[in-house]
């Protein structure tokens, strides 16, 4: 029986931090540019600190089938989820609201994953992703945001979650072992092939150059897209794919958390509430039940 290495012990908790935060800085960067410009910019900057380091690292590069799976992971991530999400949040979506969405995210996974990638979800598994449902349900209805939210955004975040469930599926079933500066190249190309065109025909660019707009980019470029993104591809390679994605259960009550210094959002002790029960969600979700050791082979 193999340790797991300190860095993946760890990551669950850094991948949170980051990743929750990530839903009221992008709401922030959103009130001062348009979403797509925003997305455009943030990958072209992200490319632009990649590119040195992959010409003084020299990564390999995957084959050609390689790069056609991390470019799809790529577009269904970096182009649909967070498009959709960004776009969400220019709408007048809150930042809880769309963390609530996409936390259903594990329960769409553990439904489709035993077809698609030949994993299983124990009794006390399913047991963890609903109290995680549960959980989560309780933190936004503590905020009580969802009456307020206008329904096209509501709607656009639904297709967001549809689009990172497909990432995380596609990743887990296709993905192979990249180098992450190489895989990074990649997934931030095709979202800056989509977004930087698309943000020029549909929006005007303007950018409100505000220091908190300065500081929610250097955010979104590092934070997001630099250090949670790599962290959550790790995962879902080192994991099994649904105990990755009830992390996201966790997310709801801690962007809250995150939203109440930044944005002014309160936290009220139902939201409390049910942060507690979505941690003992993933904490089920997330302890691996014994089973006797069977040689299967393996593809990839």
């Amino acid at each position: 029986m193999s340790s797991r290495p300190l860095w993946l012990i760890a990551a669950p908790v850094v991948f949170l931090i980051l990743w929750s935060a990530g839903f009221a800085v992008a709401k922030i960067a959103v009130a001062h540019a348009g979403p797509l410009t925003v997305l455009a910019l943030r990958y072209s900057l992200v490319l632009a600190l990649l590119i040195p380091v992959a010409l003084v690292m020299r990564p390999p590069m995957p084959k050609a089938r390689g790069v056609l799976d991390v470019a799809v992971v790529g577009f269904l991530i970096q182009v649909v989820y967070f498009g959709l999400c960004y776009v969400a949040f220019k709408s007048g979506v809150s930042a809880g609201a769309v963390a609530i969405i996409v936390c259903l995210q594990p329960i769409l996974v553990a439904l489709i994953a035993p077809r698609l990638v030949g994993e299983t979800v124990s009794t006390k598994g399913w047991l963890g992703l609903i109290l995680g449902l549960l959980g989560a349900g309780l933190a936004i209805a503590g905020r009580s945001t969802i009456a307020a939210e206008n329904l096209f955004g509501v709607g656009l975040t639904c297709l967001a979650l549809f689009g990172m469930t497909a990432g995380t599926l596609w990743e887990k079933r296709f993905g192979v072992s990249h180098h992450p500066v190489s895989a990074n190249l990649i997934q931030y190309a095709v979202g800056a092939a989509f977004c930087v065109p698309a943000a020029l025909i549909a929006e005007d660019t303007h950018i409100d150059w505000a220091p908190e707009f300065i500081w929610s980019m250097a955010y979104l470029v590092i934070g997001n897209s630099l250090l949670a993104m790599s962290l959550l591809l790790a995962m879902i390679r080192a994991g099994e794919v649904s105990r990755v994605s009830s992390l996201f259960y966790l997310v709801p009550a801690l962007s809250a958390l995150c939203a109440w210094p930044m944005l002014g959002e309160e936290m009220p002790a139902l939201g409390w509430a049910g942060m507690a029960l979505a941690g003992l969600g993933v904490a089920l979700v997330g302890r691996k039940t014994p089973r006797p050791a069977i040689k299967t082979p393996q593809a990839g």
